[in-house]
């Protein structure tokens, strides 16, 4: 497991504008007003060549009363929880507050390597005097960062890094298929992994956007090793009024981010929605393999062409992904759900093929003898070869005369060549295309 750091503080003092600097992209939503932040938002980053998972949280408010600051707080404290380091972020502006005191009081007991930031330090030469204040917190030397311009962010890494804990071999598990489950809020996500599990681990309810955070289970059976993420359901985002459910969004692409394997669970009662095509999209954009679950078949009355019929219709609206197994369960009663296993071994598998550059040219030979590379204005494609550069998904390089006369429609040839002959099954492939000239 890489290491994991959260950014944790009262609210409003720049955690999430550190966190987008840290990660180099606005992953948070910044907005001046306490509690924005309601869900952990986590990113993968990297610094002086070692990988580290990254977390925002919710301000923390120890007195909190209402219901969503307790829920803040909780989330905060769990991520404190599964932290290696903790970075605390205070700001200048105020000075230390009593807040600032509690929060460093909860963090000292958590007994976690803790690293005090002190932002909005926005001038560079000498700090602001008013930074020797924070040492009566107790957390050793604080750090003058500044969110807003970047000053200080790297000896603020440099610092958790030292804190880092020392990772053995033993404890990364390569073998561990990683599975998001998503969808639409109540289409059987959280029912379906508790049936997987035996026990109910998650909240099953049909209100919609009860499970709002990622959760990840592992799940050791006879197929295989696993870790199951679940979702939040991911709204039209006409719908999404409440921030916490942007925040729920967030952490669904997340997931599908760091998954191997995507379950693309639909209702089949309502068959594929706008908004199912939307969520297909980001695991098909993220180039992850995938398995589309039709679940409630038991709701539905059936005759012996019903299932064929349903594939279709599925597959036809879902044509971007076509190369993905349909699967029809009952989350419910259980039934093919023993299948989904054999399944995500075998996308898992097909998305990690390697071919080799010469099957790979043979099945290309072969291909343009059966239909000859279009031209234009007399001037022909030449595909000079094609060679695999990565896996999950496949990655193929082709080299050609004329990057303009690749066209599309024949790229999808090529492709449906390719998957015939290598199968690919579950999972979608990228193409770079290269022509004389090119730099590397």
């Amino acid at each position: 497991m890489k290491p994991l750091i959260a950014i944790v503080g009262r609210p409003n003092v720049g955690k999430s504008h550190l966190f987008n600097r840290i990660v180099g992209q606005r992953l948070s939503i910044v907005e001046d007003t306490p509690g924005v932040t309601r869900d952990r938002l986590y990113a993968e980053c990297d610094w002086s060549g070692v990988k580290f998972d990254l977390v925002d949280t919710g301000g923390i408010e120890p007195r909190a009363d209402t219901e969503i600051l307790r829920f803040i707080r909780e989330q905060a404290e769990l991520a404190i929880d599964t932290a290696d380091v903790i970075i605390l972020v205070t700001e200048i502006g105020t000075g230390v507050t009593a807040t600032d005191r509690d929060v460093a009081g909860l963090l000292l007991r958590s007994n976690k390597p803790i690293v005090l930031a002190v932002n909005k330090m926005d001038s560079t030469g000498q700090p602001d005097p008013a930074i020797y204040e924070f040492y009566s917190l107790g957390l050793g030397d604080p750090i003058a960062v500044s969110a807003l311009h970047g000053h200080g962010t790297g000896d603020l890494l440099d610092s958790c890094l030292a804190a880092f804990p020392e990772v053995s071999e033993t404890d990364e598990e390569p073998d561990r298929i990683k599975v998001a489950v998503i969808g639409k809020p109540n289409v059987g996500k959280s029912s379906l992994i508790n049936l997987i599990l035996g026990e109910n681990r998650l909240i099953v309810s049909n209100v919609a956007g009860t499970t709002r955070d990622a959760v990840d289970t592992k799940v050791d059976n006879d197929y295989g090793k696993y870790v199951f993420i679940d979702t939040a359901g991911i709204r039209r985002r006409s719908r999404v009024a409440d921030r916490i459910e942007k925040f729920s969004v967030m952490r669904a692409q997340l997931a599908i981010e760091r998954s191997d394997v995507c379950l693309i669970m639909l209702d089949a009662r309502e068959g594929v929605t706008e908004q199912d095509t939307k969520i297909a999209g980001l695991a098909h954009e993220a180039g992850k393999a995938s398995v589309i679950i039709v679940n409630k078949w038991d709701l539905i009355e059936k005759d012996s062409k019903t299932m064929d019929k349903m594939r279709a219709e599925v597959l036809r609206d879902l044509s971007f992904m076509s190369y993905a197994p349909v699967l029809f369960i009952s989350a419910l009663t259980g039934q093919r759900t023993a299948r989904i296993f054999e399944l995500v071994n075998y996308v898992n598998n097909q998305s990690s093929m390697r071919i080799t550059t010469g099957m790979l040219n043979n099945v290309l030979t072969d291909a343009q003898a059966r239909l000859q590379p279009p031209s234009d204005k007399g001037r022909r494609l030449k595909i000079y070869y094609m060679t695999q550069t990565g896996v999950r998904p496949p990655h193929f390089v082709v080299f050609v005369n004329s990057r303009e006369l690749f066209h599309f429609s024949y790229q999808r040839y090529i492709e449906n060549q390719i998957r015939a002959v290598f199968g690919l099954e579950g999972t979608p492939v990228r193409f770079s295309i290269r022509q004389k000239g090119d730099q590397e």
